[in-house]
C-alpha cells in the first residue's frame, strides 16, 4: 500500500520516508536520476546548480560517517547550503521535543531536513507537521527503515549485475534489527528480484518474515548456494536485548561471511555490506577486501543516489535530470 504522506497533491515525491509502498516507477525515476549524476563525481567542478540558495539541514540523533558525509556532498554538489546538526550540543540536549526543534529550523528558512533517529517512526511524525514547502529524507529511524541505504544498494547491484528482476540476493546477518534489511526487502521485491533470501540464526530472524516475499535460512552455505549478490549485514548489539548469540566466535564460524562460504554462491556473486563492517565477526577481511567485494563502490554510488532523491523532491524529474546533464557550473 502506497504511504500518501510521502507524495503531494498532484502525484509527485515530496518525501523519502520508507520503500514499502513505493510505486516500481517511482524507484526506478531515482535510479534512472542517479545513473545521470554519477559524471557530476568525475569533473573537475563537482556541481550543478540545482539547489543554489536552498538550505538542507541535516539533523543526525543518531551517529553516522557514511550516511551524514554522502548527504553533505551530495547536497553541496547540487549547490545547497548544508548545516549538520550535533543534537547533543542542541537545544534537544536541554528538552526541547523534536517537532519545535524542527520548527525552530523551519523559521531560518530551510526547505529540506535529512533526519536520522533511534524512534521508529520519527521521519514521519516529522513529516506530519511541517508545511508544504519543506521536504523530509528519513536516513534511518530505529529498525523501521533506510530507504536512501536500500536505493544506494539497489543502484550499486543495477551497476554490477544488470536487472533486478534476473537475481538471487541473499541478505545475511542481523535481520531482526536491521532497518537496513528491512528496506532492502522492500526494494528487491518492489523490482521483482528473481528470489529474495534472509539467512541468520533463528533468534535475529523476525517472526514470520517470510510473508515479506523472502525465503528464509538458518544454514548459510545452504542459503548461499546460487545467489548473485551477497548483502552482509552487521550484529546490532545496541539493540538487542538478551543473549541472542551463544558467543561471537560462534557467530563467525557459523554466518560471518569467509571465503570458504563465498564459494557456495555463483562465481560472479558479489558482495555489499552497508556498514560499519565487524571485521572477524561478520566478514573476513581477505573477502571484505576482496575482488568480488563492492564495498567501497557503494559508498561512491551513495552519493549520486543522495543527490537524485533530493533533486526529484525539490526539483522535479525534467529539472533533475535537465540538471545532470546540463551545462556545468
Amino acid at each position: 500500500m502506497r504511504d500518501d504522506l510521502q507524495f503531494d497533491s498532484h502525484g509527485r515525491l515530496r518525501h523519502l520516508l520508507t520503500i514499502e509502498g513505493l510505486p516500481r516507477q517511482t524507484v526506478l525515476d531515482i535510479l534512472n536520476t542517479a545513473e545521470s549524476f554519477i559524471s557530476v563525481g568525475e569533473r573537475e567542478i563537482k556541481k550543478v546548480p540545482l539547489l543554489r540558495g536552498k538550505t538542507v539541514v541535516n539533523l543526525f540523533f543518531e551517529s553516522s560517517t557514511r550516511t551524514r558525509t554522502t548527504f553533505e556532498i551530495a547536497a553541496k554538489r547540487l549547490s545547497a547550503d548544508v548545516i549538520n546538526l550535533n543534537p547533543a550540543a542542541s537545544s534537544t540536549s536541554k528538552g526541547e521535543t523534536l517537532l519545535d526543534t524542527v520548527r525552530n529550523l523551519e523559521a531560518m528558512h530551510t526547505e529540506l531536513f535529512v533526519v536520522r533517529h533511534r524512534e521508529s517512526g520519527a521521519a514521519h511524525l516529522i513529516a506530519r507537521h511541517v508545511p508544504e514547502h519543506v521536504h523530509i529524507v528519513n536516513a534511518g529511524d530505529g529498525r523501521h527503515a533506510h530507504p536512501t541505504q536500500a536505493l544506494l544498494d539497489l543502484f550499486t547491484i543495477r551497476r554490477h549485475k544488470g536487472p533486478i528482476e534476473n537475481l538471487k540476493v541473499a541478505i545475511v546477518g542481523d535481520i531482526l534489527h536491521s532497518r537496513v534489511a528491512r528496506s532492502a526487502i522492500h526494494a528487491l521485491t518492489t523490482l521483482g528480484a528473481a528470489e529474495v533470501r534472509v539467512i541468520a540464526p533463528k533468534t535475529l530472524l523476525p517472526t514470520a518474515v517470510e510473508k515479506l516475499g523472502v525465503h528464509a535460512y538458518s544454514d548459510m552455505r545452504l542459503g548461499l548456494t546460487g545467489v548473485d549478490v551477497i548483502i552482509m549485514l552487521r550484529l546490532q548489539r545496541e539493540r538487542m536485548v538478551g543473549a541472542l548469540i551463544s558467543s561471537e566466535q560462534e557467530y563467525f564460524n557459523l554466518y560471518g561471511l569467509t571465503q570458504e562460504k563465498l564459494e557456495c554462491a555463483k562465481p560472479d556473486a558479489i558482495v555489499m555490506h552497508p556498514g560499519p563492517m565487524n571485521r572477524g565477526l561478520d566478514i573476513d577481511s581477505a573477502v571484505a577486501d576482496g575482488p568480488r567485494s563492492v564495498i567501497l563502490p557503494q559508498v561512491t554510488y551513495g552519493i549520486a543516489v543522495r543527490m537524485a532523491i533530493m533533486a526529484l523532491i525539490m526539483g522535479g524529474t525534467a529539472q533533475a535530470e535537465g540538471a545532470a546533464v546540463g551545462r556545468r557550473t
